[in-house]
């Protein structure tokens, strides 16, 4: 595919839709439908299909302008959802209904189960932290036993959502099931995830996170150009430079990161990707990371004027602190990684690295990474 030609679509669309007006209404409460139809219309959604779904089976370098966009423009669409639950219901074979869709990984997001009779399968239970839930028409639910569900959130007489928002100011919200049907219900496509929507989830947070740390970046840069104090630039001074640099350098960082773990993770059409669970993990790390401290750095460059309504530079800095918690903190997948390294034990430790995954272990030892369906993590919704 052709990454320059994406990347200039969605900065022509991104940069020129996107305004705070348009992210007030937003975190008011109103969905900007018209924005979605131009994102739809120009295929964004469908960018990781394969060409029998409508799409144009791409892969997650391909769909890096677009989730770097997110970030970078503030756009405030539930864009990276709808993504992967697009692919994973596409990538089962089965049909994938127009709007947005929800995403909820069962195992770690709550307490969400399926239950199977003469009828059909239907799902009962509760998920948090469901991003856009209120203003989407169908959640795809990853269950435990590798099975991924699909789910009518607008049957409210079995679906309720609870609208609740993170710190960004974007809908975070509850979502309740009491024997919901599933519409579709069928065995995973990405056998070598555990985790397919925590996963995947955290691969495209990572990409969105590098995509705000550069608006970071970018205003920091220009304020200490443009913010002139004692006769002189505030860029001027070696303090400033210094503290521009460090956030530089998370940024780069982060985008490495985040680069490899598009590289590893899976689509619809390359369903077998071993280092996929090892790479989203890494990528979550050094983002979750870098949001932090690049958040500290951009703002003491700024000052006060920063932390105003009125700045560009909190939407940036309140989507990196709202994003490293999605999917899993980077202290859930460093304790995650931690895990799957002692089990491997020291001799394994720097192959699995030159690798990029950890081999499940022996029979008798303690299940690898993406040995089973999460049977090691703890599922009180913990992020």
């Amino acid at each position: 595919m052709n990454e320059p030609m994406i990347e200039d679509s969605t900065r022509r669309l991104y940069g020129q839709r996107v305004d705070r007006a348009l992210v007030a209404h937003v975190e008011a409460g109103t969905f900007p439908q018209a924005l979605w139809q131009e994102v739809v219309g120009a295929g964004f959604d469908a960018v990781l299909l394969p060409e029998a779904a409508g799409g144009i089976d791409g892969d997650w370098t391909d769909a890096w302008p677009i989730l770097h966009g997110l970030g970078r423009y503030g756009v405030p669409l539930p864009l990276a959802e709808t993504m992967i639950g697009a692919l994973l219901l596409a990538g089962a074979g089965l049909a994938v209904p127009p709007g947005p869709i929800a995403v909820i990984e069962a195992v770690t997001d709550g307490t969400i189960a399926a239950q199977d009779g003469a009828g059909g399968s239907r799902l009962s239970g509760r998920a948090v932290r469901v991003a856009w839930a209120r203003h989407a028409r169908w959640a795809l639910v990853s269950l435990a036993h590798a099975r991924v569900a699909l789910v009518d959130l607008g049957d409210r007489a079995s679906a309720g959502v609870s609208p609740h928002t993170d710190v960004a100011g974007l809908p975070s919200d509850t979502v309740e099931l009491d024997r919901a049907p599933a519409l579709v219900i069928a065995p995973t496509p990405l056998p070598s995830l555990a985790l397919p929507v925590r996963t995947l989830g955290a691969v495209a947070r990572s990409v969105m996170i590098v995509g705000a740390l550069q608006s970071a970046l970018d205003q920091s840069v220009r304020y200490a150009n443009d913010r002139v104090q004692f006769g002189k630039p505030i860029g001027r001074n070696q303090a400033i430079q210094q503290q521009l640099a460090l956030l530089a350098g998370e940024l780069e960082s982060a985008r490495a990161a985040a680069r490899a773990a598009c590289e590893d993770a899976p689509t619809a059409t390359r369903r077998i990707a071993p280092s996929a669970g090892f790479g989203a993990a890494v990528a979550k790390i050094c983002c979750g990371e870098a949001a932090t401290r690049a958040a500290a750095i951009a703002h003491q460059v700024h000052g006060a004027i920063g932390f105003t309504a009125e700045h560009p530079l909190n939407l940036a800095t309140r989507r990196l602190w709202a994003w490293r918690a999605d999917f899993g903190s980077d202290a859930w997948w460093s304790e995650r990684l931690g895990r799957e390294a002692i089990a491997a034990s020291g001799s394994a430790f720097w192959p699995a690295l030159t690798a990029r995954r950890f081999e499940p272990p022996r029979t008798g030892a303690a299940p690898g990474p993406d040995a089973s369906a999460g049977a090691d993590l703890q599922a009180d919704g913990e992020h």
